[in-house]
């Protein structure tokens, strides 16, 4: 229910997800009879689609703590309630970060050893992509969270990407040893000293686009500002060889020629297909979709969200923390 196109990306998107994994089955979680209601023209196989009413939402502009108190009625702490009881097998959320970060710390836990979960999601880069957390969930960290973001990412890349040994590097204003805040040079050490973990040193915010990098760690803060960036840019540059193209007959002409290449271009760059930010650190799947989801983006997160229970994210990443704490 939440999300700015709330229902309308949702909805559709959910039943084509259906239609493209046979083994799904997905709650929708809401106020029933607008659920109901937009369900009432599709087409759709009703034994793999439950209903499960809420009468409230939590607003984008909902202070977590109060959601927390207040808000529970709302679809998303009831479809957390659903994955903590074994209703579900994971929860995808175009809400409140805050809230959702909140309410799944209290209603789901945390796994063991973890002090914060942390945003991950997939950033297009020349290798495909790179996972980079955390996000937006802790704009203060200290050394031994980004140690433990670290930890998660590698489990992450490894379980979705099946890479043995993922490359790790740490988000820096430079790739020398001196450089950076004493969080970063100890968190450097920390990772350092992991041999499970194929940690190759600092990264710049150019490098985050590299095929030398697997998973790129930083604070909440960085990272939410360096993710709207690489939206914003990819947007830009979009809309700009759209806008050179129409600036003449000539241009238009060469657009026609160039169409497939410049198609295939938007798809790769197109923030919409890499939606889907996993939040690590919980004892459940819990994906966190854009605010601004459409309906293609949504669908991308759905399908994350199976992957992720497919390969059983949440006990590699229990496995490796466990690890680090032996």
């Amino acid at each position: 229910m939440s999300g700015d196109h709330g229902l309308r990306s949702s909805i559709s998107a959910s039943l084509n997800a259906l239609n493209q994994n046979s083994a799904l089955h997905i709650s929708l979680v809401g106020d029933e009879a607008a659920i109901r209601s937009a369900l009432a023209s599709k087409n759709y196989d009703t034994s793999r689609v439950l209903i499960c009413h809420s009468p409230d939402v939590v607003t984008m502009d909902d202070l977590p703590s109060k959601a927390l108190r207040y808000k529970k009625k709302s679809s998303m702490y009831r479809a957390l309630e659903l994955l903590r009881d074994g209703d579900v097998a994971g929860v995808i959320s175009a809400g409140n970060t805050g809230a959702l970060v909140a309410m799944g710390c209290i209603i789901l836990d945390r796994l063991p050893g973890v002090r914060r979960p942390a945003i991950c999601a997939p950033v297009p880069a020349e290798n495909g992509y790179t996972l980079m957390l955390d996000l937006g969930a802790n704009i203060d960290c200290d050394a031994e969270q980004l140690y433990q973001f670290a930890v998660m990412g590698s489990a992450l890349s490894s379980v979705l990407d099946g890479r043995d040994s993922p490359r790790l590097a740490l988000l820096n204003v430079g790739a020398e040893l001196i450089k950076g805040t004493s969080v970063v040079k100890e968190a450097a050490e920390l990772i350092s000293a992991d041999s499970s973990l194929n940690y190759i040193g600092f990264a710049e915010g150019n490098d985050i686009f590299s095929e030398e990098i697997d998973v790129m760690v930083c604070d909440g803060f960085t990272g939410n500002v360096a993710l709207k960036v690489c939206e914003g840019t990819a947007n830009f540059i979009r809309g700009q060889l759209k806008a050179t193209f129409m600036q003449s007959l000539y241009g238009k002409l060469a657009a026609l020629l160039v169409k497939p290449v410049l198609n295939a271009f938007q798809k790769d760059i197109n923030p919409e297909r890499y939606n889907g930010a996993a939040l690590l650190g919980l004892n459940g799947v819990v994906i966190k979709s854009h605010g601004g989801s459409s309906e293609e983006s949504f669908e991308a997160a759905i399908h994350q969200a199976a992957r992720a229970v497919h390969r059983d994210l949440t006990q590699a990443i229990a496995s490796r923390l466990c690890r680090t704490e032996s």
